[in-house]
């Protein structure tokens, strides 16, 4: 029993300890890199290039009094934020890193994070509501409704690479994808799942739920200090877990490209890819202005959600063609 609990400690610090620091790192990097792309300094006074940065923005966050509002129902207002938070976090231990190495080897992995992600839209509706304050419950309602949204889009992407792997694990989707990425053949889809988790995550240009010009700051717009910077952190969080998610299902996950010369560790692969669909997430930020809130409502009923439904009938049909539907 001891040696049980040895080992979950020590993964769950394996896991959570880079998981922190990567996301704190990846605010950095997209204050770098947008800086270059638009131009301009970004941090470098604290530490070394600003390497620092991250570091003095979290001290900041936590000696900061937590303000919370006299007509705001208190307890689901204090809870909100550490549900968000938590559930970025326990999202990570079915994702694969490597052959086999991952924090639970879960046979409906898929499942389980579609499931999870889904109850993230909670975390935002509580902290709209509980703030009592209008800017702040429009915020929640618009972020929920575009995460549910998106979330149908999602959904019909994962069935589709579901019954051509014929397995919920993601180490089996990963294994599967041995002879050709899915990315080639679902090239389309995969491009669809790119928007959608852009606006799963309210990134731009899908961030109307946070648009200061017209929402003050969304739905989080009553908290401060710690509170705010969970939201932060689960935020971010879900944007390195979408990434990981894309590279799993489309880009091979750990398994080296083709005809690359060098053998290099799988894991060492699988952050490559991850970073490569989170610098995708600053590029578009960067670069794209944003929607309005019934272009996106109309991207993702009547253009998305026809087309991802479409692909899946073409593939179920194409493989039941050859006798290959893994059902």
């Amino acid at each position: 029993m001891i040696i049980f609990l040895l080992k979950f400690i020590i993964k769950t610090i394996f896991i959570i300890l880079p998981l922190l620091i990567g996301v704190a790192y990846l605010t950095l990097a997209e204050r770098k890199v947008m800086a270059s792309m638009q131009q301009r300094k970004g941090p470098n006074v604290v530490g070394i290039y600003g390497l620092l940065q991250p570091l003095a923005d979290g001290l900041k966050l936590l000696l900061k009094e937590t303000i919370i509002p006299d007509s705001a129902n208190q307890i689901i207002f204090i809870v909100a934020p550490i549900i968000t938070f938590t559930l970025s976090l326990i999202s990570w231990i079915v994702i694969p890193f490597d052959n086999d190495i991952s924090f639970i080897n879960l046979n409906v992995g898929i499942l389980y994070l579609f499931c999870i992600s889904s109850l993230g839209v909670y975390g935002i509706i509580m902290s709209g509501w509980s703030s009592n304050s209008k800017y702040a419950f429009l915020g929640g309602l618009r972020s929920s409704a575009q995460m549910i949204s998106y979330e149908v889009c999602i959904g019909f992407v994962l069935i589709t690479i579901i019954i051509c792997v014929g397995s919920l694990n993601l180490n089996d989707i990963v294994l599967a994808q041995r002879s050709i990425w899915f990315i080639i053949p679902h090239f389309p889809i995969f491009l669809i799942f790119l928007v959608s988790i852009l606006a799963e995550t309210n990134r731009a240009p899908f961030d109307l739920p946070e648009a200061e010009a017209e929402l003050v700051a969304g739905y989080n717009v009553e908290y401060s200090a710690m509170g705010f910077a969970l939201f932060f952190l689960g935020e971010y969080s879900n944007i390195l877990l979408m990434s990981s998610l894309t590279t799993t299902l489309f880009l091979g996950g750990w398994l080296q490209p083709y005809l690359f010369p060098v053998e290099l560790p799988g894991f060492i692969w699988f952050s490559l890819k991850t970073t490569s669909i989170a610098f995708f997430f600053i590029w578009v930020r960067a670069t794209f202005p944003r929607y309005r809130y019934d272009q996106l409502m109309y991207l993702g009923w009547k253009v998305f959600l026809p087309f991802t439904l479409a692909w899946l009938i073409l593939t179920a049909g194409f493989l039941v063609s050859l006798n290959g539907l893994s059902l």
